[in-house]
């Protein structure tokens, strides 16, 4: 499975549900030990398979994204964040929900970890790519 974005998201962007912009809509991240339910037709965060939040340090519901920022290049308009710690965690991820927090937990973007990433006792860190035109998480050519 590749990221993929939620019909529902592409719906919500047009109508206004969404705000990047700095100071906008407050969005996390949570994180997956099982994507293959979150599809397309996903339309909002979800427990279901989210990382056990028992004895391992994650909260449930993930974490608050920082420094979102929206920006253009060309054609395309891309948003863009910090890359995202979880502190002092024991678990395994296969992938993640960004979603919006403000606007009923609306999902935004499925990604897919590609494989099990681990951390044991450490810092689990979801790297985001780079904030261009070719490579941001969330961008519209």
């Amino acid at each position: 499975m590749a990221n993929v974005i939620p019909t529902s998201f592409k719906s919500e962007l047009l109508s206004g549900t969404h705000n990047f912009a700095s100071g906008g809509n407050s969005f996390k991240i949570a994180l997956y030990t099982d994507i293959s339910g979150l599809t397309a037709s996903t339309t909002a965060f979800t427990t279901t398979n989210q990382v056990s939040s028992s004895g391992t340090s994650y909260t449930s519901g993930g974490q608050a994204l920082d420094s979102q920022a929206v920006s253009t290049s060309g054609t395309t308009a891309f948003v863009d964040f910090a890359d995202e710690t979880f502190s002092s965690v024991t678990l395994s991820a296969v992938g993640a929900m960004i979603y919006n927090d403000t606007n009923s937990d609306k999902a935004c973007v499925i990604l897919d970890f590609g494989g099990t990433k681990t951390a044991t006792n450490g810092d689990f860190v979801v790297q985001f790519p780079a904030a261009d035109a070719s490579n941001a998480i969330i961008r519209i050519a």
